[in-house]
């Protein structure tokens, strides 16, 4: 299992990172350049462009808090990347757990640096049905979402296969 014994290379994993993070980072650079807070547009019945600031985690957790979360979270961030390169690079060969780590990698460093650079997260992708809106996110955001379903789909299969 590990890189030695499968003999794959990490480095395409850090690329689709590295995408992930560069679509992020655009996305957000227009979003910054053509939007004021709180503007948005209509786009279909059940999504919006807007843009939202986020000092705090997923769904504003802690958003109100004096700021120290910034610092909270981009240390968590930090240390969460270093983590997912070192799995990389051991199970590069287990390729559904090494995408859904270049997805969860990608999404958080394009947090980290929204972090660093703004203070806050730049949120832009609403969805909403009927009044009811979930909380805005960005192409990160997606990434960490993807790369998560995606560990638990991986864990479901290999506990499958033990069987």
């Amino acid at each position: 299992m590990a890189r030695a014994a499968r003999g794959a290379s990490w480095l395409p994993w850090l690329g689709l990172a590295l995408a992930i993070f560069v679509a992020d980072q655009v996305t957000k650079f227009l979003i910054l350049g053509a939007y004021q807070l709180g503007d948005s547009t209509y786009i279909t019945g059940f999504f919006n462009i807007v843009r939202a600031h986020n000092t705090g985690a997923a769904f504003s957790f802690l958003a109100q808090a004096s700021g120290w979360q910034r610092w909270f979270f981009t240390a968590i961030g930090v240390v969460a990347a270093v983590f997912i390169v070192w799995l990389l690079r051991r199970h590069a060969g287990q390729k559904l757990f090494s995408f859904a780590l270049a997805c969860i990698l990608g999404g958080a460093v394009g947090n980290v640096v929204d972090r660093l650079l703004h203070g806050y997260v730049v949120d832009f992708i609403q969805v909403h049905w009927r009044g009811w809106y979930f909380p805005a996110f960005n192409v990160a955001d997606s990434g960490i979402t993807i790369g998560a379903a995606c560990l638990i789909l991986d864990e479901l299969l290999r506990v499958r296969r033990a069987r």
